[in-house]
């Protein structure tokens, strides 16, 4: 009998959500994401403690600096998990870069060629890493600069809005990652209402931005994520890729019902969508119009930024250790 998980895998690339090594190996994703929530929480297993001995002793090998040599090493965990991800794995990885950066472009810009220099240290080729940008307009932009200059993939994440797709499309970037159950989230708690598959703004608005993608011929691929329940991913069965936690990977892998396309790239060529374009000013206003993406935006670099700060202070005390 056919699961729902090797159902969703006809029709949708299904990318595992998570830094931990023994659900990737188990369901069989095609790519893995992972962002400083993930790997905080992966790095309190004690499997993982050799990844954080390594980039610790990496940093110090490196010299200069305390400071110096924390950063090296903070960079060099994240990498580190990405290597040992991509060894199970025939896809891409997603390495984010530092949240608190995510209003400096040129920051983001030098640090994501600082962890692309990783890996390919490692031996990895920058082709099978995209790098994790907040989908601010200066992540947007920095996007943009490295790849059409350096060949660098991005992955646009804590992607809200209609704007921000819009930009990132306009970008050129490789791939974006709306967050369908963060949306969810907002709406249930603003209006009191339970949402139910279809009705499902999250649903509803990666809906949108998928067709719109396809009625205009944009490249960028549409990465449904951040889900709460099994249904949004039976409702955008047939988006490009979604990426799902193990736990609703597992509850798919448990699950024989059969899940049909619900998104169609040739039906939303024919849509009746007016084309937009959006400067700078223009995004700015129109995502500030978006109390709901406002918020999420917000909320999601401080607490990105919080789980960073956290992962920071462990590696700050084992260095002085």
């Amino acid at each position: 009998m056919t699961t729902a998980l090797e159902s969703l895998k006809k029709y949708t690339t299904v990318v595992a959500d998570t830094g931990d090594f023994e659900s990737i190996a188990k369901y069989k994703p095609q790519d893995a994401t992972t962002n400083p929530s993930l790997i905080l929480a992966a790095t309190q297993k004690p499997q993982y403690a050799h990844l954080i001995d390594s980039a610790i002793e990496y940093g110090k090998k490196k010299g200069g600096s305390a400071e110096e040599q924390f950063e090296w090493a903070f960079d060099k965990l994240l990498v580190n998990f990405g290597v040992e991800i991509l060894k199970l794995i025939p896809g891409r990885v997603s390495t984010e870069v530092d949240a608190r950066l995510s209003f400096d472009k040129e920051a983001s810009i030098a640090k994501a060629k600082r962890i692309i220099a990783l890996y390919e240290e490692a031996g990895i080729h920058k082709d099978r890493v995209l790098i994790k940008l907040a989908s601010t307009w200066e992540g947007i932009q920095a996007a943009k600069y490295l790849e059409s200059e350096l060949q660098i993939h991005c992955n646009l994440t804590l992607l809200f809005s209609f704007a921000q797709a819009v930009a990132c499309a306009e970008a050129n970037v490789t791939l974006i990652s709306p967050f369908v159950g963060r949306i969810l989230d907002w709406y249930k708690k603003s209006t009191g209402n339970n949402y139910v598959g279809a009705e499902d703004p999250g649903v509803i608005s990666v809906q949108g931005i998928y067709n719109y993608y396809k009625k205009y011929g944009y490249k960028t691929i549409v990465m449904g994520a951040s889900f709460r329940n099994t249904s949004e991913i039976e409702e955008l069965t047939g988006c490009d890729f979604l990426t799902i936690s193990p736990g609703l990977l597992e509850e798919l892998h448990n699950s024989q019902k059969p899940l049909e396309p619900r998104l169609d790239a040739q039906k939303a060529q024919s849509l009746d969508l007016k084309k937009v374009s959006l400067d700078e000013k223009t995004f700015r206003w129109e995502l500030n119009e978006d109390a709901m993406a406002t918020e999420k935006l917000s909320e999601g670099i401080r607490n990105f930024g919080k789980d960073g700060k956290k992962l920071e202070d462990i590696l700050r005390a084992k260095i002085a250790a």
